[in-house]
């Protein structure tokens, strides 16, 4: 995603879920922070190109993560690809010995990416593997991951006195620690048979449908979900999504078993083809497919169809580490699928699974209602089957900003302001009057073609009920700086469905010594309410979580005007004033 705050909340989630309260225990792993760090902001969105960010950036926006990470006591650290203001981070001894090892006392083991110490020399910052070796050392990168480049240079290294055996006994104390909190030298070989009741535990697969339902967004719809299962006599499930188990699991998957996973078909035939005709047209083969053969089938079919049911996105081989996109519209003829199903006049339901957010606003125009499920896993269908016909109810937020098109990015909702902010109101490029004058009074930031705002806002998704938020409030107008804000408000389901909200708080420093985000996130929270129930929340936010780097590289709450937010993403609610005193 593209919060700091929402990163930090699910880094440490996942840590802990891997670590376990005993890393010892034989179905613990050390977890592994990656990639440090700014590998998100790599120019032009190209995996492994070069990044520019400011150490104020870094420490503002990118670092927090990491520290949270490490605070939560991960044992590893993986340097990512790029260059950042011209140093590879596996030799940036200013980020991982300075800040990582001195400043914020990390005991874990730092490793390279793969092959990324031997990578320094193409980058032009080593003339060859030695040089590339002692530079990664002396940075504080502890282990080598497939240079090769530590085994075979740095014990020479040393004997001639280029490098410091002091900082090869330093990696080695790191790399050993780990391993002995792990209990390798106490149990050193695997329980061979550990996997058997661990892999597809029916358990596992209840908690994998449930990670799949609270993940998918609702984006549009327009009454017609959820479907009524007693009253459809016949649905047509299409789409090169709808029955590709391999694909819907996503990318880097190496020891998933295809013939495990759940599609869309399969769930809906097992769960609903006893109720209903459940007729089925893949439509397009893949989703890169351009045929039409199996269009002009999928709309034939349509026509003797109720509902349809159209499964798009991509398939997990275009997403992940270096598969990076250009356009990001739906790939081959899939829009065109949509297009030709919403000519039928039959009720059209789009779910996209992609790795990625997709450019998709022709597509929302063109569906009654649309759920975007990213790439659900193994128990995928189950959880989508469950959401469109009504047994489970959506509940995920976006957790980034989902742009109108690719020349928008980047594009996040936690922006700076600039002098000139976009109104909304602004004359767009068919507007513009011919031979119109010259003039730049009144301009603001936003593109002729596209405006300002996005598709659809970070933390946005729609529910099959609606929610109120009532009488917010805080305990105090003025704080010290050592005080904790307390808001309290009431959210209440005002539709006649049991259903989950993901409320959310936002805040902004008003004016500070750099300039500040428009909105930033500090809080979140999911509240199941029955229909019609009231329920009055109180969040604590400590005033230190105000803090920020300022100009003087110093993280400190400046005293001034702040304002604050509870809504249901990050565009919604009225703003409450309050001050932080000196």
């Amino acid at each position: 995603g593209e919060d700091t705050y929402l990163t930090s909340v699910m880094g440490v989630a996942m840590i802990r879920g891997y670590q376990g309260a005993d890393p010892g225990d034989p179905a613990s792993l050390a977890a592994c922070i990656k990639h440090f760090v700014g590998y998100g902001a790599a120019e032009g969105g190209r995996d492994y190109n070069s990044t520019n960010l400011p150490e104020r950036v870094l420490r503002n926006v990118y670092l927090p993560p990491f520290l949270a990470g490490i605070q939560a006591g991960s044992m590893t650290l993986m340097t990512s690809f790029n260059d950042n203001d011209g140093v590879p981070m596996t030799g940036n001894r200013f980020l991982v010995r300075d800040m990582l090892r001195d400043e914020w006392n990390f005991k874990g083991f730092v490793v390279s990416d793969w092959a990324s110490v031997n990578e320094m020399i193409p980058h032009g910052f080593a003339s060859d593997q030695a040089h590339a070796a002692k530079l990664a050392l002396e940075a504080g990168v502890d282990m080598d991951m497939m240079s090769f480049a530590y085994i075979t240079q740095l014990g020479k290294q040393v004997e001639e006195g280029a490098v410091s055996e002091k900082l090869i006994d330093e990696a080695v104390k790191n790399i050993l620690r780990i391993k002995f909190q792990l209990g390798l030298f106490e149990n050193p070989y695997v329980q061979e048979d550990l996997h058997k009741e661990m892999f597809y535990n029916p358990a596992h697969m209840e908690l994998s449908r449930q990670s799949a339902v609270q993940s998918a967004v609702l984006l549009s719809n327009d009454g017609t979900l959820p479907l009524n299962a007693e009253k459809i006599r016949s649905v047509l499930v299409t789409g090169p999504m709808a029955d590709a188990p391999y694909d819907q699991l996503g990318t880097w998957v190496f020891d998933a078993q295809e013939q495990a996973t759940v599609t869309p078909l399969k769930a809906i035939r097992d769960n609903y083809g006893h109720l209903m005709r459940v007729l089925y047209e893949s439509g397009l083969n893949y989703s890169r497919d351009k045929g039409r053969t199996g269009i002009r089938k999928a709309v034939e079919a349509a026509r003797a169809a109720d509902v349809v049911i159209v499964f798009v996105g991509e398939e997990s081989i275009l997403s992940g580490e270096a598969h990076c996109l250009a356009s990001l519209d739906l790939r081959g003829a899939q829009s065109d699928l949509i297009e030709a199903l919403k000519s039928t006049g039959k009720p059209v339901i789009t779910v996209v699974m992609a790795g990625r957010p997709l450019t998709i606003e022709k597509e929302v125009s063109l569906s009654n209602a649309l759920l975007y499920s990213f790439h659900p896993g193994t128990m995928g269908g189950t959880a989508l089957a469950d959401l469109i016909f009504g047994k489970e109810v959506p509940s995920g937020r976006l957790p980034m900003t989902f742009p109108k098109t690719s020349g928008q990015i980047p594009l996040y909702y936690n922006h700076n302001s600039t002098g000139r902010p976009f109104l909304g109101n602004e004359t767009m490029l068919d507007q513009i009057p011919l031979k119109a004058g010259q003039t730049s009074l009144g301009n603001t930031s936003f593109y002729l073609d596209a405006g300002a705002a996005p598709l659809f806002p970070f933390g946005f998704g729609l529910s099959y009920t609606t929610f109120a938020y009532t009488n917010i409030r805080i305990d105090q107008v003025s704080y010290n700086q050592k005080d904790t804000l307390t808001l309290s408000f009431d959210l209440t389901n005002t539709g006649k469905t049991a259903a989950t909200e993901v409320a959310q708080l936002y805040v902004c420093d008003k004016t500070g010594s750099v300039t500040r985000p428009v909105k930033e996130l500090k809080m979140f929270d999911r509240i199941a309410l029955a229909s019609g129930e009231t329920r009055t929340v109180s969040w604590k936010l400590p005033i230190s979580e105000l803090a920020f780097w300022n100009l003087q590289m110093k993280r400190v709450v400046e005293p001034g005007q702040f304002e604050l937010w509870v809504a249901g993403d990050s565009v919604s609610g009225e703003p409450i004033l309050f001050e932080v005193k000196k």
